[in-house]
């Protein structure tokens, strides 16, 4: 078996129906930063995107940015009084949470600005060419903003924002309709009541506006009819999980769910502080995710600076940023990864960066050892674990700890079947983790250089550095052959 993974040159994957899964996750508002509760939706929606993507199936990446809604009528106004000539010079708004901030401030304390803002919502529902114009401004400035997040962490996502199903949600409020589904309630609200659940999704105000049950219902409707997705996994903190568990039932209420179709909420719990209350700045603001991922990798940079000055380190002074970013990104994910999804965690740079137990940098580092002894093995021994596999060497499993390690090489069918079942990427994590365990337990029991078995250890070595590889390309974990 592990010789067929040798050959294969790919952990095994099952037979799968190709399918058409849509993935909706990370999801930041226009006009705000990114902060750390859009951590786990990003990372955890890039690695099911990479699972589903690695079994064989066609992934729709889709991003659902806040980019609607009436906090656009004051945002517009403050932009226009702020930066006059946006129409012929781009606003330099690059502190978004600021730029936020300060046209709130205006909001709450000025009836003026208020009233007029309110009344730009109406004229951008309307498609004011004004509006529309301070509108598009405000997402682009807000994209290039998310793209260097994005950009940092390797995640691909393509943008859906709300704005998109405007014009799928008057048909979709007339479908409930006739269906007999729709009640309108005093003041004119319009609802759909789902079994189970006291309050209704509303799908219009009784002002005649429209807010997330109406853009959600529409989206939906949308991923199953025009998309034509099989699977539908949405990933969002866990305080929405009624609000889709009700959004699911009244698309099987309807008849959209026609062809089996899966309908799956991810709901993941809170990034915590070292006090167990939501990890916030030490002024109470929330963390922008740009300032913690730069902290993670100023933090490696400075032990790795270290290692390299106490000539510990088989890298040089231009090659550290670079490490520093693969390290401190993937210890990032992986301590948010390597849990089950559901549970609240405390937020610690010193746990996440530790050399030791179940981190991104234990198991790099581990790597890095096998890729170590095959380089050893060319420069001391002259043989190179490529030649060896073209020449059709075969791996002899005989030791205990050879074994141990085929087994746990071997299990990974077992794990990505659990896996495509819940979409939690920690099984892979503990895969990832106990293989880099049954793998230095190996070397340090067997000799692999100069021993009568070392063309086979050396093979051995060679398709446990590939698996652990592919583990980390489905986490989204770049690979370091030096560290």
């Amino acid at each position: 078996k592990v010789q067929s993974i040798m050959d294969a040159k790919s952990l095994p994957k099952p037979k799968v129906e190709p399918q058409t899964c849509l993935v909706d996750f990370s999801s930041p508002n226009i006009a705000k930063e990114m902060h750390v509760g859009h951590l786990r939706s990003t990372i955890i929606g890039e690695a099911v995107c990479r699972i589903l993507e690695f079994v064989g199936h066609k992934v729709e990446r889709v991003n659902h940015v806040g980019d609607w809604g009436t906090q656009f009528g004051m945002l517009i106004q403050y932009l226009k009084e702020e930066y006059p000539d946006f129409a012929q010079s781009m606003p330099n708004i690059t502190d978004l949470t600021a730029f936020y901030k300060a046209a709130k401030e205006r909001f709450d304390a000025d009836p003026e600005f208020k009233k007029t803002s309110q009344l730009n919502v109406v004229k951008l529902q309307s498609g004011d060419a004004e509006c529309m114009q301070i509108w598009k401004i405000l997402c682009d400035v807000s994209r290039k903003e998310f793209q260097k997040v994005y950009d940092r962490l390797d995640v691909t996502v393509y943008e859906y924002g709300e704005s998109f199903y405007n014009d799928k949600i008057p048909p979709v409020i007339e479908e409930f309709d006739k269906a007999g589904l729709l009640r309108v309630e005093e003041g004119g609200a319009k609802c759909v009541f789902v079994e189970n659940f006291q309050i209704p999704l509303m799908l219009q105000k009784s002002d005649g506006g429209y807010g997330y049950d109406s853009t959600d219902m529409a989206a939906l409707k949308h991923r199953l009819h025009t998309v034509k997705a099989n699977r539908i996994i949405v990933i969002t903190d866990f305080s929405q999980g009624d609000h889709f568990a009700m959004c699911n039932r009244a698309a099987k209420d309807i008849g959209w769910v026609d062809k089996g179709q899966q309908l799956q909420h991810i709901g993941f719990g809170t990034v915590q502080g070292e006090d167990g209350k939501r990890f916030k700045t030490r002024s109470g603001d929330t963390v922008r995710l740009v300032d913690l991922l730069d902290e993670a990798v100023s933090r490696m940079e400075a032990s790795l600076s270290e290692r390299i000055d106490q000539g510990k380190a088989n890298i040089t002074k231009e090659e550290l940023h670079e490490v520093a970013e693969a390290i401190g990104y993937g210890a990032v994910k992986y301590y948010d990864l390597r849990r089950n999804p559901t549970s609240n965690y405390k937020f610690s740079y010193d746990a996440m960066l530790d050399t030791k137990g179940n981190t991104a940098v234990y198991l790099l580092y581990a790597r890095v050892r096998f890729e170590s002894i095959m380089a050893k093995a060319k420069a001391e021994h002259n043989v190179d674990v490529d030649d060896l596999e073209k020449a059709g060497e075969k791996i002899v499993i005989a030791h205990e700890s050879e074994r141990n390690l085929a087994l746990q090489l071997t299990s990974f069918s077992d794990v990505i079947d659990t896996t495509l079942e819940d979409l939690f990427p920690y099984h892979i994590c503990e895969y990832v983790y106990n293989l880099s365990i049954a793998a230095s337990d190996f070397v340090t029991q067997c000799r692999v250089l100069g021993s009568p078995e070392m063309k086979s250890r050396l093979l051995l070595c060679k398709v446990t550095t590939m698996a652990m590889e592919q583990c980390f390309d489905l986490l989204g974990i770049r690979h370091v052959k030096r560290i």
